[in-house]
């Protein structure tokens, strides 16, 4: 995608992915855990700015269903994808070549995690979030940013969380594995401009996704906590998260911070660390207190 690098901090006008149909019409783009959550909602944004979209999750029937509600001059067709396998990736990716001629975007958005104290965790936990979050993304970097290299130009989007930009305890694990994110967005973004192709990184605040209720390790209410710990009232809505990531990704920034609660916390957290630590300790004792 080509168009004026941005800051991160544009202005926002909070328009529809229609609005972006012009730069979105007739791309192609591949979008891990496409079956709900921000990875539906790329794909619906995506097929309402006229983009052909492979949808692509572990679970082929929450792919297929994403996929069956979509309108606009876009298409989406699903395809069952396993992320921390390197050769499903590089096939979903050559599926999109072969059918469209090219990979013009690739979504790297599938991710899982685990709530709670960091030594109640297996090692088969650990394995697993780095194989999803981590190494799912090397995957999808892996298998699509030579195509695009070859081609001239492309885009990649990887969402990381504010959990990449700032730590809190209980979530260890997935706070190192989005911090893995970010690292890998920022340090490619460098390279791959030379080539034209964009990388953006996605560090939202508590989406209204099914991850809130998942990977949840003892007492810890993984909703409450999210809500709680990243001082948002309500989860941020995935569709209006998704016309931002296309705002994002048409201007080229680097990174997409939402919302604005979330890009206040992010610049405190960056002039003040030792500040934001403090209140990030105490939080944590409040949440084990109050799970006794």
């Amino acid at each position: 995608m080509s168009g004026p690098r941005g800051t991160g901090y544009t202005a926002r006008d909070n328009a529809g992915p229609e609005a972006f149909t012009g730069q979105f019409a007739g791309r192609t783009a591949l979008v891990t855990g496409g079956g709900s959550g921000i990875g539906a909602a790329l794909t619906r944004a995506l097929v309402a700015a006229g983009a052909h979209v492979l949808c692509a999750d572990l679970d082929a029937e929450a792919a297929a269903r994403t996929c069956a509600g979509p309108a606009g001059p876009g298409t989406a067709r699903p395809a069952r994808v396993d992320v921390t396998d390197a050769d499903a990736v590089a096939a979903a990716v050559d599926d999109v070549v072969a059918t469209h001629g090219r990979l013009d975007l690739i979504f790297n958005n599938a991710g899982i995690t685990f709530l709670g104290n960091t030594e109640d965790l297996t090692l088969a936990q650990w394995n697993a979030i780095i194989d999803v979050n981590i190494r799912g993304v090397v995957h999808g970097v892996h298998a699509a940013y030579p195509r695009m290299i070859e081609a001239g130009g492309g885009h990649i989007v990887n969402t990381a969380s504010m959990g990449g930009l700032m730590a809190a305890g209980l979530m260890t694990s997935y706070v190192t594995t989005k911090h893995a994110v970010v690292g890998m967005s920022l340090a490619l973004r460098t390279e791959a401009a030379a080539y034209g192709v964009g990388v953006t990184v996605v560090c939202p605040a508590a989406v209204d996704t099914p991850i809130l209720d998942k990977g949840e390790i003892g007492r810890f209410r993984g909703r409450d906590y999210y809500l709680e710990g990243q001082g948002v009232k309500h989860p941020v809505d995935p569709d209006v998260l998704a016309a931002r990531i296309l705002e994002g990704v048409a201007g080229d920034e680097p990174f997409v911070v939402e919302p604005v609660q979330a890009r206040i916390a992010w610049r405190v957290g960056r002039f003040s660390p030792r500040f934001v630590n403090r209140m990030a300790t105490k939080f944590i004792a409040q949440q084990r207190a109050a799970a006794r």
